[in-house]
């Protein structure tokens, strides 16, 4: 699909993996549209954009959603491609004290059942454009599973699931694509505490990744050691899981 002159919504786009994607975007001649809850935040990424809207809002707060989509349908009726990027991650040990039920509802609701609903929302709006795109962003752990990001992984796979669903889902109904971005440890300020700053790859390379994809209609991309993982566990589930958990 082409990759200059869309309209694009990255939700978590201020930092990290979805700001590199709207700079990356920005350049090419789209116009980006970035949301997240930090409105400070959002002010500095727009500020390094040219052909950018920043809107203040949570995907996990119901009537910030609906503002959002109100606003999606009335000011930019020729959206095309959403980003679903914003994510939540605890890393922890599980044990009795560890709150894992509170901590897996919290990256439930914003890796999982925010991107459901948001994409629900504006699946309509999409399917009136002549191409369009949907975008998930999972991560390398939907594969196999780290045993200190037991809640996060799960939320993860669960997203794996619901976005090969909803490719064979579209893809027979209308003209929408499904991708699904698979990006190992990034060096990102979300990862820091799980040694983003010393193992983890760069976001412009997840973004560059992205944008290769999208123009060859590539649909599960496995960014760096993501592919390495996938064929891992295609031979051997086991020791793709030893891997990820040595």
């Amino acid at each position: 699909m082409k990759t200059t002159q869309n309209t694009v919504l990255i939700t978590g786009g201020s930092a990290g993996i979805g700001f590199e994607i709207a700079k990356l975007f920005d350049q090419k001649g789209n116009h980006v549209i970035i949301t997240g809850r930090d409105e400070n935040r959002l002010k500095k990424a727009a500020a390094q954009l040219q052909n950018v809207t920043a809107i203040v809002s949570d995907v996990t707060n119901e009537a910030d959603v609906n503002r959002l989509v109100n606003q999606l349908y009335a000011d930019f009726p020729k959206l095309n491609i959403l980003i679903n990027n914003a994510g939540k991650a605890f890393y922890y040990q599980q044990a009795a004290q560890a709150n894992a039920f509170e901590k897996a509802g919290d990256e439930m609701l914003t890796n999982y059942l925010s991107v459901i609903r948001l994409t629900e929302k504006l699946v309509d709006l999409l399917n009136r454009q002549e191409e369009a795109a949907i975008v998930n962003v999972t991560s390398i752990v939907a594969l196999a599973p780290s045993h200190r990001m037991a809640t996060y992984g799960a939320s993860k796979a669960a997203l794996h699931s619901y976005t090969q669903s909803l490719r064979i889902t579209l893809e027979r109904s209308s003209t929408t694509k499904v991708f699904e971005l698979m990006p190992p440890l990034v060096d990102t300020d979300f990862s820091q505490e799980i040694g983003g700053a010393t193992n983890g790859i760069a976001p412009s390379v997840v973004a560059a990744d992205l944008l290769h994809a999208l123009e060859n209609n590539e649909y599960e991309i496995h960014v760096g050691l993501t592919a390495q993982v996938y064929e891992l566990a295609r031979k051997s589930p086991a020791d793709a899981l030893a891997a990820m958990n040595a």
